[in-house]
């Protein structure tokens, strides 16, 4: 048995784009041929056209996007992001580490990989529309890869259900920007809240401004707080990814957040 990491695209989304493509392209050619008001028939056909390239350009982007993130394809974008980041990871002996937002684990084993000294806690809401991913799959991509210092639960990145200061190291991969209406420099204190003294962290998510507001101003603030080391890094420079594919794939502005407490 091999471990089955999922597509950051689903499958699912494909299938639906290239579908609703189909249907509307369908419907384009049909309603051309219909009799009727010619103003109404160019109205209906120009807006029926343009879902159609619409939807087309979408499923072109996903099946683009699906072949970059595949573990199994040629780049393997998710896999190296994935790998770059728990490289970040360091845990003393018989210490623990809190992946947030686990997905299918990938991290969460990555990290573990590295740190056979001590033991990955992966957490996830597993929500319905990440329907594929859950504790279960990452339980089993564990055992595939034949780690055994790693335990999954059901856990809200938002207010994590552990004390102050309980992990040796934390991490996070492209969670934070998927959480609407939350602060995101909220959720990495809520993140950092758990990490001991001495602790090390690595988060890595698009942290435009947008998304984040200013991000070297809350390194500053975790400077003047006391924490010793805190590095803000562009991944899309050509450390995971380029910047070309970062702007084709949506992730531009993605930066790793990393350092010691």
């Amino acid at each position: 048995m091999s471990a089955n990491y999922k597509n950051w695209v689903p499958n699912g989304m494909i299938t639906a784009l290239t579908a609703g493509t189909v249907i509307l392209g369908t419907g384009t050619a049909a309603l051309m041929c219909v009799k009727t008001n010619p103003k109404l028939k160019k109205a209906v056909v120009g807006t029926a056209g343009a879902g159609t390239l619409i939807c087309g350009a979408m499923t072109a982007w996903s099946i683009y996007a699906h072949g970059k993130f595949s573990y199994n394809g040629k780049r393997q974008l998710s896999k190296e992001i994935v790998e770059g980041t728990a490289e970040y990871i360091t845990l003393p002996e018989g210490g623990i580490g809190l992946d947030v937002g686990c997905g299918s684990g990938a991290l969460t084993i990555a990290c573990a990989k590295r740190d056979p000294q001590g033991r990955m806690i992966g957490v996830d809401r597993w929500g319905k529309e990440y329907a594929s991913f859950s504790q279960q799959l990452c339980e089993d991509n564990s055992e595939a890869e034949g780690v055994q210092n790693t335990e999954f639960h059901q856990g809200d990145a938002c207010k994590l259900d552990y004390p102050d200061e309980y992990f040796d190291a934390v991490t996070s991969n492209y969670v934070y920007h998927n959480i609407t209406g939350v602060n995101k420099q909220g959720l990495l204190r809520e993140t950092l809240r758990v990490l001991k003294k001495g602790g090390t962290f690595a988060i890595h998510d698009i942290m435009s401004k947008a998304r984040y507001g200013d991000m070297q101003q809350f390194v500053n603030e975790l400077y003047d707080e006391g924490y010793e080391i805190v590095e803000l890094i562009d991944t899309t420079n050509g450390m995971f990814m380029t910047k070309g594919e970062a702007k084709i794939l949506g992730l531009s502005g993605s930066s790793l957040l990393i350092g010691k407490k």
